[in-house]
């Protein structure tokens, strides 16, 4: 069993002992940490809460809201749901803050609590650590029975997200219609079964193919979309000749596309493609994690733009947005995050601004992904001895490079004329992970095995 107290929430398998598990202790106990914390801050004790289909959601989901109304709070439940979603009813709810109860990615055995504040948007590292510290402690009082919080169900927020998403400048729905798009979906049994269809919908895509867009929690392949678990995607758009493949993950907050010949956009092009667009209306600045693709730099350079990087985590990366007033970011992952919207990652908008993109190009997308600049990612990660210091380990390979383009905010980035090479030491596990990108797939591995095997080297003496 397995908990993970991290900047992303807390996340953890279902099941197992408590302090071992994501157990029922677990959630109620940091669950209402969090809503007493957030509720003195704030003077507010209306809370929103939405979650994912995966099977445990709905019993998360009860202990959740009950800890919530323990403590006094007024719940807004939004039911099955999406991560962007949640972070959208917020503000307009002006709640003090939201839950969204998924583990994003991870399999179904594991579910997670992810915290908002009274913006819609992550909570910081130190909040964070202030919920950890008084969920252990447990050291305040729950309400009285005259003073316990009360629960509304609200299922409007479907239609309210795809209305802020068809609302936005640069949408255009009248293009999208005329492109008479073919698509296929696979949302992994998850709640974008509903939010994908529901919006391609909405845009006047007329010809959707449905595969694993039952929201019943059952994942018929790992949930993480990447190339090798979109087989089916694959398979879908090749027998119904589809224009285009939407994968999203369990909470909706990923994005990737398949081209009509069945091979991957490429998960780090999903934020290339869309700020290609958004750069193209209006001039601006972008930014991505330090772990994301260079063509992201390329694109806003040719439209006139700065690029900033920041520290891998979607909190980090909105912290830095809002610093350098960029119009788009994101991560290589498949995230958008377009602050016209809001500051989260939003596969709705993702989707609408990408279609607005081809329907106007009036090109296949793998015609328009062949424009883009071409770049190769590898990933690797050497695994550590528990007692060996990752930090005096890094530093020598800092001194080894320091005459190199390089930056520290996040473990230590070189940049090469040519390639990249990304090193961050793992919150959870001895591990060093080793992210490299260059012109070629084997350009992007060589370089990678050259630091892999200098760190060994460094290890060895």
């Amino acid at each position: 069993m397995t908990l993970i107290k991290s900047i992303s929430g807390i996340r953890g398998t279902i099941g197992g002992r408590a302090g071992e598990g994501l157990t029922p202790i677990d959630i109620v106990k940091f669950t209402a940490s969090y809503g007493k914390i957030l509720m003195q801050k704030t003077g507010n004790k209306k809370f929103v809460v939405g979650r994912d289909a995966r099977e445990s959601g709905e019993m998360v989901n009860n202990l959740v809201i009950g800890a919530l109304q323990s403590i006094g709070a007024e719940v807004i439940d939004l039911g099955l749901s999406t991560t962007p979603t949640v972070e959208i009813a917020v503000p307009l709810e002006n709640a003090a803050g939201g839950i969204i109860l998924t583990a994003s990615h991870n399999p179904g055995q594991w579910n997670a609590l992810k915290l908002l504040n009274h913006k819609g948007e992550f909570i910081s590292d130190i909040e964070g650590q202030e919920v950890l510290a008084l969920g252990d402690s447990l050291d305040f009082d729950f309400a009285e029975v005259q003073d316990l919080g009360t629960v509304k169900y609200d299922e409007s927020y479907l239609q309210k997200h795809i209305d802020a998403v068809l609302a936005l400048e640069y949408v255009d729905v009248e293009a999208i219609k005329k492109a008479n798009f073919k698509v296929a979906v696979d949302a992994v049994n998850s709640t974008g079964g509903i939010f994908i269809p529901a919006l391609l919908e909405a845009l006047g895509v007329q010809t959707i193919f449905k595969i694993h867009c039952e929201p019943n929690g059952k994942f018929p392949h790992n949930p993480e979309p990447l190339k090798e678990h979109l087989t089916d995607l694959s398979a879908a758009v090749l027998a119904n000749g589809a224009d285009l493949g939407i994968a999203v993950d369990p909470d909706v907050d990923r994005l990737v596309f398949m081209m009509e010949d069945g091979e991957l956009f490429g998960e780090e092009y999903t934020l290339v493609a869309v700020a290609d667009y958004i750069l193209a209306n209006k001039k601006g600045n972008t930014v991505s994690n330090l772990s994301s693709t260079r063509a992201l730099r390329d694109v806003t350079l040719k439209h006139g733009g700065e690029y900033f990087a920041a520290a891998v985590g979607e909190v980090n990366v909105v912290t830095k947005m809002k610093e350098v007033d960029a119009i788009i970011g994101g991560e290589g992952n498949g995230g958008v995050i377009y602050p016209a919207s809001h500051y989260g990652r939003d596969a709705l908008v993702g989707v609408a601004i990408l279609l607005s993109h081809l329907a106007k190009l009036g090109t296949k997308i793998s015609t328009y992904r062949a424009e883009l600049p071409q770049y190769y990612m590898s990933k690797n990660k050497i695994t550590l001895t528990p007692d060996l210091d990752i930090d005096a380990l890094l530093s020598a390979m800092q001194a080894k490079y320091a005459h190199e383009n390089h930056s520290i905010i996040d473990g230590l980035k070189i940049d090469f004329e040519n390639e990249w090479v990304h090193l961050r030491k793992s919150n959870t596990e001895p591990i060093i992970r080793i992210y490299s990108e260059g012109p070629s797939a084997e350009a992007a591995e060589a370089v990678a095995q050259k630091i892999i095997n200098e760190i060994q080297e460094i290890i060895a003496k």
